[in-house]
Order: C-alpha cells, then structure tokens, then sequence
C-alpha cells in the first residue's frame, strides 16, 4: 500500500486540488484539519466529525504527553483506535504548545526545558523525543521539531531560532528515519520559519528542501500578526516550497485567511476556531460570523444558516440553539461546534469543486465581498 503520496488534480492560478494517498484513507486537498488537541475534537463524536466532511483530524504532541502519556496510548494500541478515529491523524510537534502554555521554559540546542502547566513537572521536549511522542501516537503525518519565536522578536532572534529549527529539523529526520515499520507508513513534514523575513524564509526553505521531507508547513504565522502581514508573507514564502509536495499554513484560520491562502497556494490548514467558537456561542455562516447569545435570535424560527445541510441546521432553531447556549447546555455546544465543522468542510468542498472547474477568482472574491460584509 502506498506510505504517502500528492497528486495535484487541477490547478487555477497558484491555487491546487488534488489528495494525500495514505494507508489510513485519501485526503482531498485544499483541507481543513479540526483540531483534537487531547485525543478528542471538542463536543464532538468521531462519526461527525467525519459525516461534517473532514478526511483527517490534528491530535497535539504536548498534551498527550502529559496526559494520558503516550507510553500509556501506545499500550493501548495508538491514538486511532484509542479515539475512534481510524482515518489518517496529523500531530503537531508541542514546540507551539512548549512556548505558549508552559512557564520556566528554557531554551538549548538540546531541546526545551519545561514546567508541566498541569502539575509543574519538569520535562524535556527534544527534536528526538518529539518524534518519539508522535511515532507512540502511531500518528500518520509528523511534524519536526522547531523553534517558533514571536513575530515582534529581533531579526537576530528571528534568526537564531530559524537556524536552531533547520538543525532540529534535521535530528527530527533523522530520528523518524530510525522509527522502523512506522517510518514505512507514515509521513513527516519540515516546518518553514522565518518570521516576516524574506531571506529568512529562503533560507529555512532551502534547508528543509536539501533535508528533504514529504510536505512543508509554513510556520510562525496567525500569532498576533495581522492578516495583512500574514497574507503578504504567504505571497513569497509559499513559493519558496517545492510544488510537488504538500504545503500546510499551521493555525489558520479565519475562513477568509483560509479562501485567500488557498489562492496563494495553501493545501492544508488546521484550527481550534470552529470548534472553540462553537463553544462560545460563534456560528459561521456565509454572510459572516453571528453570535447565536444575541437576543434577537430569542424567537427566531430560521435555521442557524439558511440553506445549511448539516443536522443542526435541518433540525433546529435559532431559538432553541439560542436557549441551549444562554443556558450552557451541553448540547448547545454540540450543535453548534457541528455546524461550524460542516460549515468548514462545505467550504473546503466549494474551493476544490472551484479549482477544478477554473473559477476560484470569481468564487474567491463572491465569498470575501459576501463574508466580510458586516464587517
């Protein structure tokens, strides 16, 4: 069977459509990844996630560390069938999750030196057991270890933690190379850094190439930024990427960041948006997003969206999901994290089916003009 494989279907200005062959199932591209950051998408059962659209989900490194142990996943039988999920799962490297939730972290070639933010152990994520952590996953796409730093950093600091990441990328490969019968069906991505830097990106991007990975994650963006500054970044980092293979903007996005990645070039996204806002009472829909605690959907007989398929959309109202969320049920959550999940998915199908049928710009600027026009 085939350990991985990209074929580019269609093509429409820089944008492509076409699949990731993997043993674990076939993944449509351009995709959207939700994320089930501890071994579960949030509010969700593993058949809906995958009835929304989604072909592959995101499990993260950091947290399934600490809990439940990936020692503990692996005698199990590994994070599919640990989580019901038996299609191809992405795991992350932690280095994002090391830099943003831990405390006392220290930096060294070694790896990081952290603080647990569960109990305060001490622990060290190294590019080696990184690899190790996601090889116990049994994930089926694994991320190198890298280094992100804040956009707002110096360059000198920008290109430190740029160097450090192509060093660790390399032990990453080399550490998945030594991975045995999982290196012979997973797959292992390098991640571009750089900040806003042009010749920063370059640079990361001619490491990771003469490394040589199965895909390319443009990282360090969607961290406080801006969209201007992150779509400007794209018009010149996606290109320094090889064609041929994947390419994955991490933690995006907004579905217009997603729409205009796309266009730039984008194959894979990933983000906990869909499903954190469902939670919160967010739901997206074409005409932008609505905040379903407002009090006017009090009485409102509609759907969450007109026209919207998905079982929330066709079986309730605004006015009970409104009643369900003021009133934190449960089951408020669940609908509306399902709507938004299928929201994304529809939108990953309308991008493809416009790729390949050589209208992505006209689709492109009808969805922004549309979506951002509240705004």
């Amino acid at each position: 069977m085939t350990r991985f494989s990209f074929s580019i279907a269609a093509t429409d200005g820089a944008a492509r459509t076409g699949a990731i062959a993997m043993q674990r199932g076939e993944i449509r591209t351009p995709a959207f990844m939700p994320v089930g950051t501890a071994a579960t998408v949030k509010a969700m059962r593993p058949e809906e996630v995958r009835a929304a659209g989604a072909d592959i989900i995101l499990g993260n490194t950091y947290h399934l560390m600490l809990r439940p142990g990936a020692e503990r996943v692996a005698k199990l039988g590994g994070l599919h069938g640990f989580m019901g999920w038996e299609r191809p799962i992405l795991t992350d490297s932690g280095g994002y999750q090391v830099m943003s939730l831990s405390e006392l972290t220290k930096v060294s070639e070694e790896g990081v030196a952290f603080a647990s933010h569960l109990d305060g152990s001490r622990h060290m994520l190294s590019p080696e057991r990184s690899i190790e952590v996601q090889r116990l996953l049994d994930s089926d796409i694994i991320m190198q270890f890298d280094q992100l730093v804040p956009t707002t950093s110096t360059v000198e600091a920008q290109r430190e933690a740029m160097e450090r990441s192509i060093r660790w990328a390399r032990r990453s490969r080399d550490e998945f190379d030594r991975g045995g019968a999982h290196a012979e069906r997973a797959a292992i991505f390098g991640i571009q850094q750089g900040a806003l830097d042009r010749d920063l990106r370059q640079a990361s991007a001619d490491g990771l190439i003469d490394i040589g990975f199965d895909g390319h994650a443009v990282g360090g963006l969607a961290v406080g930024e801006g969209q201007e500054a992150m779509l400007g970044c794209l018009d010149f980092a996606v290109d320094m990427l090889p064609a041929d293979k994947p390419r994955y903007l991490m933690g995006v996005g907004k579905p217009d960041d997603i729409v205009e990645a796309v266009v730039r070039g984008i194959d894979m996204f990933d983000c906990v948006l869909p499903t954190r806002s469902g939670r919160t009472g967010q739901a997206f829909t074409a005409d932008g997003p609505i905040n379903m605690r407002n009090a006017r959907f009090g009485e409102d007989p509609e759907p969450i969206e007109q026209g919207c398929p998905c079982p929330a959309c066709t079986t309730y109202s605004r006015a009970y999901v409104h009643h369900l969320v003021r009133s934190g049920e449960i089951l408020g959550a669940m609908l509306m994290t399902q709507h938004n999940l299928w929201f994304y998915q529809r939108l990953m199908q309308a991008l493809r089916d416009a790729i390949a049928g050589q209208r992505l710009q006209a689709f492109a600027s009808e969805f922004l003009q549309r979506y951002r026009r509240k705004t």
